[in-house]
Formats: C-alpha cells, structure tokens, sequence
C-alpha cells in the first residue's frame, strides 16, 4: 500500500539575513510538480499522483508566534496517517519543524543538505536566524544526529559550534572520498537549495560556487537506508530564479524524496 505524503508549505522568511523572498518558493515549488512539462513519476517507479495531498500553505503572520504555529503544525503531521514534506520558506522553519517532528515520532537522524553549515549561535543579534537553526536543535536535543551534506562556506565560529555539537559535515572540498552514509535511526531530510551549485540552482539568495550538482544531491538520497518521516525543502527564491529552473528543481528534489518514502516504508 502507497504511503501518503502531506505537502505542507510553510511561507515564512522574515527570518532571512540577506534578502527576503523565500516565503513565495512554497507555492511556487508545489505549483511546479504539477507542471505538464514533467510528470509524477519517481525514478525509483512510484507514482506520486496517487499519494500527494497539497495542504495547502500554513497561515503565519511576521510575529514570533509563527515559529510555535510551525512546530504545532510538524506535530500534526507527524501524527497523522500521512508523512509530511514542508516546503519552505527560509531555513529558519526547521528548527521548529524538527522540534515538533521529535514530539511526534521520537528519535531520528537530521541529514541536512546545505552550503552553509547554520549553527550560528546567533546571527547579527537573531538566535532565530535561517543562520542558525542547527544550533537551537542540538540544544534542545531534538536529534540523535546531525549530518550536514554539501559544507563550503564556514566561519571559525560555525568550526567551533560543529565541534561543540558533534555535528558531522561533509564539505565539497572532500567530495572524491565522502565515505557512504549509513543510518540506525529513521531519517529527516532538510534540504537548503543552495546546497547545490547555482549552476544547477540559480533561484535562491545566497549564491555559494563549488556545490552538488542535481544528480549528486539525488544519488545521496537514493541510497539512504532508512525509514524517512520527513522532509522539509527550503530557501527557493523565485525572485532569483532563471526561466523557473530552481522552482523544477525542488519539485524534483520533492518527488524523489517522496519516492524514497516510499521506498524505505517499514
């Protein structure tokens, strides 16, 4: 039996140090994987028009109340029937998201796909930061791992919060002998767009050369050996997009993680 998959967007980017914009990639990235140009199916064969249920965007106003509707929100879809893709938004909602998701299902592994690690301790006077959301979530414990994909921009500070947490990182500069990821516990997948070379994905704010291409992100999520109860994919910027390749990379990014879903369905 196909496992149902929530999308559930989550327009939020008051959060973003640089440029806003994010709020809009929600719509525009669920809009884009019904777009007749494509079709639903994954490649690892899964039908996704069967088992897609668009929820709708989550309604937030720019007040610090956004984050604890986000987190009740990862708690109801964490709880229903259904596992939830979230699709953002700047990278601030995960933190929330994560933190609702643990209260819903328990233990898991975050694998975090990213130029920028975000474990800011807090980033120009915002602990809430899309900068900083990996160093709220080891704080709170809300994670029994946290792997970081795709490193190639990090300050001194973000070095010594990666060692204070343990956080694992696998940065571009390693790529040719990154070891093959294996995981004990179920999976959350957070997926930043940047973590890609703007190359592949020009639409989002803050342009980092040197990152996966499209099909280096996809062979990662491929082979994850685990049970995935969640995603969230983030930090679209259509207003930096070119011709809406970015907004069809993330419905690609989208399908295929539903596919694993599916997949690793225990």
């Amino acid at each position: 039996m196909s496992k149902r998959i929530s999308l559930i967007g989550v327009p939020l980017d008051t959060n973003s140090s640089y440029m806003r914009g994010a709020a809009s990639g929600a719509s525009v990235a669920v809009e884009a994987l019904s777009c007749d140009s494509a079709n639903l199916w994954t490649e690892t064969g899964y039908d996704m028009s069967v088992v897609f249920d668009d929820k709708g965007l989550l309604e937030l106003s720019e007040t610090p109340e956004a984050m604890a509707l986000i987190e009740q929100a990862a708690v109801e879809a964490g709880t229903s029937d259904a596992t939830p893709i979230f699709v953002g938004g700047d990278h601030s909602i995960t933190y929330p998201l994560v933190k609702g998701m643990h209260q819903a299902v328990g233990e898991f592994t975050v694998l975090h796909f990213d130029a920028h690690p975000d474990c800011y301790d807090e980033f120009e006077g915002n602990r809430y930061s899309h900068a900083s959301p990996f160093s709220r979530i080891m704080e709170d414990g809300v994670c029994s791992r946290l792997v970081s994909v795709g490193i190639r921009t990090a300050s001194g500070h973000q070095r010594e919060q990666r060692e204070r947490f343990g956080i694992e990182w696998l940065e571009m500069k390693d790529f040719a002998s990154w070891p093959t990821l294996s995981f004990d516990t179920p999976v959350y997948i957070t997926f930043d767009m940047d973590a890609l070379d703007p190359a592949h994905a020009p639409g989002v704010a803050h342009h980092e050369p040197g990152g996966l291409s499209t099909r280096q992100a996809l062979d990662i999520i491929h082979a994850i050996d685990a049970p995935i109860i969640g995603a969230d994919v983030v930090e679209l910027n259509p207003d930096r997009d070119i011709n809406g390749v970015t907004g069809m990379v993330a419905a690609k990014i989208i399908r295929e993680i539903a596919g694993m879903i599916q997949k690793n369905a225990r």
